[in-house]
């Protein structure tokens, strides 16, 4: 017994140790965040998304190369674009030309804050422009762990991320949340994905996890609904259907997870 007590107050302060104060928030990070060229809809989705808090979280900075897994319509693209434009490099990472497309519609609107935006294929061992292995400081992903599932591709996909990266590179990770001790929800299918479903994934790709933050959690999300994940807004996929009650809720509750590459 005495060994357990203190194998559970081990585990406890390893796990306490990562989570960290919150970062400062760089003014420079603020101010694109609060840019004009923003849509609407993306912007009234801050207060679940938290933007600010979760790329100082990450640890990104202006002078950073950062690749972007899947950014789908560019609802962070709006933000990282004009913020790594002067000094770093913005790289949108998607699997296809079409797959790009809400990421192109923003640089054809406004060619003048998008325009060095690059674009890789992800995932790709061997594609001409896939990111160069070792090349770059932070690779992002945003709610994609579930699709990756979904096509029996995870690994491959976290693989490839940790090549992408330099040594001692950071992988930032937020995906929706399914309890460890939850029942009858079946992971990937319903858009959840259990935190030790990802930290396995990442932890065989080599990664180590540093850090983890709460800043994206949502203590109302029960995680059992007719459409998983995507019966809450903003996807509402039970139509008009208890929309008052899911709209209550707000978003999905999200882990947010900090990995670092080994070797620096």
């Amino acid at each position: 017994m005495r060994y357990l007590l203190a194998t559970s107050f081990a585990a406890a302060l390893a796990s306490a140790a990562l989570v960290a104060a919150a970062p400062a928030i760089d003014p420079a990070l603020t101010a694109a965040i609060k840019a004009p060229t923003r849509a609407a809809a993306n912007v009234a989705r801050d207060k679940y998304r938290h933007p600010a808090e979760t790329l100082a979280f990450f640890g990104v900075k202006p002078g950073d190369h950062v690749v972007e897994i899947w950014p789908a319509g560019g609802w962070y693209t709006e933000i990282l674009a004009p913020y790594l434009a002067a000094k770093g490099r913005y790289i949108a990472a998607a699997p296809s030309d079409k797959a790009r497309g809400g990421v192109q519609k923003l640089m054809a609107a406004h060619p003048q804050v998008y325009d060095k935006i690059a674009f890789a294929t992800f995932p790709s061992a061997d594609a001409p422009d896939r990111v160069a292995p070792g090349s770059v400081d932070k690779v992002l992903t945003f709610r994609n762990v579930h699709n990756w599932m979904g096509g029996g591709a995870a690994q491959a996909a976290f693989d490839q991320m940790f090549a992408m990266l330099k040594p001692g590179g950071v992988l930032g990770v937020v995906e929706h949340r399914l309890p460890e001790n939850a029942k009858g929800i079946t992971e990937a299918k319903s858009g959840y994905v259990k935190r030790s479903t990802v930290l396995a994934l990442a932890t065989k790709a080599g990664f180590k996890l540093v850090g983890e933050s709460q800043i994206n959690a949502n203590p109302k999300d029960m995680h059992d609904y007719p459409k998983g994940v995507w019966t809450l807004p903003p996807n509402y996929a039970e139509g008009d259907k208890d929309r008052a009650k899911y709209a209550a809720i707000g978003e999905s509750d999200r882990m947010t997870l900090k990995f670092v590459k080994p070797g620096r």
